[in-house]
């Protein structure tokens, strides 16, 4: 029993856009399609990555627009895309990996909290908040990786701006290798750290990926349906049924207006929600895979403890949210279009595809 399905019987009076759960996908077509569409979102969104990335990492505060003039005036718009090869290498089998666990735990703990007896709302968060704790550790397993090699590559120029590449006083300075590609970047970690080395940040990633996801999705399942019902309700119940093709079928609404302008204004809220209480964690975990620290002339990456003692010496918790407006930015951008995306990707890999007509 699915938990649309569930959701549908038991609200007579609103119902919701139908979900196309995950029995009901063609995999194949779902991970092929969902690769080639994430990919061309994840280069889109790019640029805003590496500013917050900078942000994070800078021993002084920095309006975006200054790194940004920076990047343009040192290093040209290639600045805005360092490692950008390697972030998408990585991309289809972490996406894979997000998006099955995704889809299996929510419809499996969907009819799990339908049958303990929630309501329809309270199942709905439950299920999205677990989904997305699953999703987000599954492909952390790939992502941590990935952005340990991208993150060095988006900061290597950064000598060229406002920060120095030699340590500061007490604190992490930037590694002073320097990288050819992705892939010299892996060579160097591993023969310095070994595999470790490509994990550095792995715990603190998932504290920091897991709940934000888990915040992310429970948040945006409840904005859904609270917009959805005042939308609704305003348009005087069951007529709206009619007017936006609300139901078991799935082609009317995949196309919309409505049930995209919705979709997209409950994951600006979500990201908004997720941006402010991660922000902490990211920036932690962003220095923790850049910067390292020299000790009787080696350097050596630094521990949560001395990122923390380092975070309040430069000024305390608000050091912690720079980044901030990049990251927000980034992340609502990145949620609109990847839920919108995301949404007509599964109706577009519908096995019963009778229902989808353009």
């Amino acid at each position: 029993m699915s938990l649309g399905a569930t959701e549908q019987d038991a609200a007579p009076e609103i119902q919701f856009p139908a979900d196309v759960d995950w029995h009901m996908l063609d995999k194949s077509r779902f991970f092929f399609l969902g690769a080639a569409l994430f990919s061309g979102v994840s280069a889109a969104l790019y640029p805003a990555v590496v500013l917050k990335t900078r942000q994070q990492v800078s021993p002084t505060q920095i309006s975006c627009f200054k790194m940004s003039f920076s990047i343009m005036r040192h290093e040209g718009l290639r600045g805005f895309y360092r490692g950008l090869g390697t972030s998408l290498m990585g991309t289809i089998p972490a996406r894979a990996l997000y998006m099955a666990a995704l889809e299996v735990t929510k419809s499996s703990v969907g009819s799990v909290t339908v049958k303990l007896g929630l309501s329809e709302t309270s199942a709905l968060a439950v299920a999205s908040a677990v989904a997305g704790l699953s999703s987000a550790m599954a492909a952390q397993l790939v992502w941590t990786p990935v952005d340990v090699v991208s993150q060095r590559l988006m900061v290597q120029g950064q000598k060229n701006g406002f920060t120095s590449q030699r340590s500061l006083i007490g604190q992490g300075g930037i590694n002073s290798c320097r990288y050819k590609n992705g892939l010299d970047v892996c060579k160097k970690i591993l023969c310095a750290d070994g595999l470790r080395g490509l994990y550095r940040g792995f715990g603190i990633s998932i504290l920091t990926y897991a709940p934000s996801n888990a915040v992310w999705w429970a948040s945006y399942s409840v904005a859904n349906r609270l917009i959805w019902g005042g939308f609704v309700g305003k348009s005087g119940g069951r007529s709206q049924k009619d007017r936006f093709s609300y139901g078991p079928s799935f082609g009317a609404e995949s196309r919309s207006m409505p049930t995209v302008a919705v979709q997209g204004l409950s994951a600006a809220m979500a990201s908004g929600v997720s941006a402010i209480i991660t922000m902490p964690l990211d920036t932690i975990k962003t220095r923790l895979q850049v910067l390292d620290v020299e000790e009787n002339g080696r350097r050596r990456a630094l521990t949560t403890m001395q990122t923390l003692k380092s975070l309040v010496r430069e000024g305390g918790f608000s050091v912690c949210y720079r980044g901030l407006g990049p990251r927000w930015a980034s992340m609502a951008m990145s949620a609109t279009i990847m839920i919108t995306t995301y949404e007509f990707l599964k109706r577009l890999s519908a096995k019963n595809q009778e229902f989808f007509s353009y």
